[in-house]
């Protein structure tokens, strides 16, 4: 046993469960008329109703216990006070000092960090200013039309979420593209919609030998110079977001064109440093430090609010709750909104690559579930796709609903139609549809008792199902900001109650390791045998119907 499911407080959930197992959400509304105003909780435009979810008063108490039992108080305090909250990196996890608007000091190995992000911060505004304006321009003095973003990972899910999302208020003779995948697909029909005269690259990599993203900037370049037949030109096209100055140089970047970030910003918390470049260059700085400021007050209400008033808090330990004693595989999540489509997306990474750990910070075995699958779709497109599923399948997928009160393209009656599925879908999953309402429902429809007898089973609804509706305004910066601040914090809860490192991700490493071995035997003449018996086969067959040395030139 370990000490979280050998603690007083898991064993009381665990006997709560078994009594809770058999209780009806409509029952329990029918009970409590209060429940909404009882189980909601907001920051300024952002209302969390979590009222939808098979608790009572006894569960969220016993919630809460547990979260105290796992000192996510004191976690919290840690890492916002810098101390080394990964573990196995041996560093600080402080991407809450990017957005720190109070300009408080935050100190990383007794120096305090702020003056080197506000310095960024200023450089960032200054570029991205001289961009939007047309006072830097291409080569050959015409003005950047086009932004692409090379990167993977927290390098691209980031910046593309926050792009896509905050259209509205993007300047709208800026494009920006975003290129991650290494199948050159994804390089070279972007690369088609751009001129290479009038196109910004931004290279995203710390280190600036990420093997995804150093291929597509390498091929970008041999693009863009081929293209216009000189090479000079390249300073006045390609940026980067890196550490690494000699490579950079040696790419042909201008020095005063590289942005800094640090070893304490883990990539899929990164959209708030530098790698958050094309966003300012998009929407704008004042907008992405919106954004900051949104995500700081977010950060300040997770660090001082009671844990049963604190909204990153009680999303954590509700999906605890499902996770460990309902034994729920996955988490939907339901933006009823065009604009964040990505987001999902963006939370498979934040939340999987946080969570999906099986080693605890004492280096044992865990014997309880972790990270739960993310995933999830815009609505109303997931209604007619998945959601068939969600209301009368075998597996239990808690989900969360995201949508503003009011739309940024007011069209008609699409809004409100848009609102109404939310609602209804909430409501829909929560109640389900009892045989007698099925019945009623079939005979004022006229149909005969035969076929009633033979359908009416197909058209009863458990419900049931737990939802979270998030509810805000509108969707503007700052309040995307708090948004995602939130999650990221859901997820930080969520690790230290199961006691694992949010912030490593070695199983993305070892692949990185197997594909470079991978790739020089593909390069190599003759059959290999050194792998098993499946990756030898798959090796072979590709160099049978392709073989390219490792200079890429075809032999046959």
């Amino acid at each position: 046993m370990s000490e979280l499911t050998d603690s007083a407080e898991w064993k009381a959930l665990k006997k709560h469960f078994n009594s809770m197992s058999h209780v009806h959400m409509r029952d329990l509304f029918d009970e409590n008329p209060e429940r909404f105003k009882q189980f909601s909780v907001g920051l300024n435009d952002i209302l969390l109703d979590f009222s939808k979810n098979r608790i009572t008063d006894e569960t969220f108490k016993l919630l809460m216990d547990l979260a105290s039992f796992s000192q996510v108080e004191q976690s919290r305090t840690h890492m916002f006070a810098g101390e080394n909250m990964n573990c196995t990196e041996f560093r600080p996890a402080l991407h809450i000092a990017l957005r720190n608007r109070s300009n408080k000091p935050v100190m990383v190995d007794g120096k305090d960090v702020m003056p080197k992000i506000n310095a960024v911060l200023a450089k960032m505004r200054d570029f991205s200013e001289r961009v939007r304006s047309g006072q830097l321009r291409g080569y050959n003095g015409r003005r950047i039309r086009s932004i692409v973003n090379i990167g993977i990972g927290g390098s691209d899910l980031g910046p593309h979420v926050v792009c896509e999302a905050m259209k509205p208020f993007a300047q709208r003779d800026l494009k920006v593209h975003f290129v991650s995948n290494a199948d050159a697909t994804h390089l070279v029909e972007t690369l088609k919609l751009v001129e290479p005269e009038t196109t910004l690259f931004v290279i995203s990599s710390k280190s600036f030998t990420t093997q995804e993203t150093m291929l597509n900037a390498h091929s970008a370049r041999r693009w863009f110079v081929d293209m216009v037949g000189n090479e000079t030109a390249i300073a006045k096209h390609f940026v980067a977001v890196s550490t690494n100055l000699e490579a950079t140089t040696k790419f042909g970047i201008d020095s005063e064109n590289v942005f800094e970030f640090w070893d304490w910003v883990g990539g899929r918390y990164s959209l708030w440093s530098a790698i958050g470049l094309p966003i300012a260059l998009y929407i704008g700085m004042d907008h992405f430090e919106a954004m900051l400021q949104g995500a700081h007050e977010m950060d300040q209400h997770f660090e001082t609010a009671p844990l049963d008033q604190n909204m990153p808090v009680i999303l954590a330990m509700l999906g605890i709750w499902y996770n460990n004693f309902f034994d729920a595989q996955s988490h939907a999540i339901m933006p009823y909104s065009q604009y964040l489509e990505r987001l999902p997306a963006y939370l498979q990474q934040l939340d999987m690559e946080s969570n999906g750990k099986t080693i605890d910070r004492e280096n044992q075995r865990v014997n309880y579930l972790t990270g739960p699958i993310i995933w999830g779709q815009s609505g109303t497109n997931g209604q007619h796709a998945f959601f068939q599923l969600l209301h009368q399948g075998t597996k239990p997928v808690p989900a969360d609903f995201l949508i503003p009160a009011l739309s940024q393209n007011p069209l008609g009656l699409h809004h409100r139609v848009l609102f109404s599925n939310c609602l209804a879908q909430t409501k829909a999953l929560m109640l389900g549809k009892k045989y007698t309402e099925a019945l009623e429902e079939m005979q004022a429809a006229g149909i005969s008792p035969d076929e009633i007898d033979d359908a009416i089973e197909h058209k009863v609804f458990e419900g049931n199902k737990p939802t979270n509706t998030i509810i805000f305004e509108r969707l503007d910066p700052k309040t995307l900001g708090s948004i995602m601040a939130m999650y990221e914090h859901k997820i930080f809860v969520q690790g230290i109650v199961w006691n694992i490192n949010s912030f490593d991700q070695w199983g993305v490493e070892y692949g990185k390791v197997l594909a470079g071995e991978i790739q020089q035997d593909l390069a190599q003449p003759g059959d290999v045998s050194k792998h098993d018996s499946s990756t030898n086969g798959l090796v072979n067959y590709r160099k049978k119907v392709y073989f390219d040395d490792e200079f890429g030139k075809k032999h046959d």
